[in-house]
């Protein structure tokens, strides 16, 4: 069993550096640019301002939704990343470093964040799903392309994404959700 894993790591490992190979080949200032541009909608800040859009807009499920799987994300890719201390691609556009945040390549957080939106809006009258999914799907492209992350960080990002909101969708599921919104400050 241990070989088998230890095969299936290197298989993952192979398909990693072709990937990332392909990448610095395919690279073009002006995909970089829209690349970088659209990537930070995994940050944290854009966590935090799409759970705040959501709680001005009265969105309750979008908004406990999110705010609990984004919480979740956070601490398993914190831990995963400190962890596992995965070094980056080589050749990165961007990093980190200095942030204060974990900078290491596995997982993708940016993935995991993007990924919850989608699967938020996949139950949402409010939200749309196909442009919300199309728009996760470049952000955890980007992060691949930019080179801080390799494909399989960003899909386990994307694991932990869908993951998460089983999760905090699961525990809502169990929860009044008006009783809770009347007690936050309005």
């Amino acid at each position: 069993m241990v070989q088998l894993l230890g095969e299936l790591l290197e298989y993952v490992l192979a398909i990693d550096a072709l990937t990332a190979e392909l990448i610095l080949e395919l690279r073009h200032p002006i995909l970089t640019n829209l690349m970088t541009s659209v990537t930070g909608l995994g940050s944290v800040a854009a966590g935090l301002a799409v759970v705040g859009l959501f709680y001005l807009a009265e969105w309750r499920e979008e908004f406990f939704v999110t705010l609990i799987a984004l919480s979740i994300t956070g601490v398993i890719v914190a831990v995963l990343m400190t962890v596992v201390q995965r070094p980056f691609p080589t050749q990165p556009v961007c990093l980190t470093d200095g942030a204060g945040t974990p900078t290491t390549s596995f997982p993708s957080g940016h993935a995991a964040a993007v990924t919850a939106y989608a699967m938020v809006a996949r139950n949402s009258d409010a939200l749309p799903f196909r442009s919300v999914a199309a728009l996760a799907a470049v952000v955890a492209v980007s992060r691949i392309y930019l080179g801080t992350h390799f494909l399989s960080d960003t899909v386990a990002g994307i694991a932990i994404g869908i993951a998460s909101v089983i999760v905090a969708e699961r525990v809502l599921a169990r929860t009044d959700l008006d009783a809770v919104f009347r007690k936050l400050p309005q």
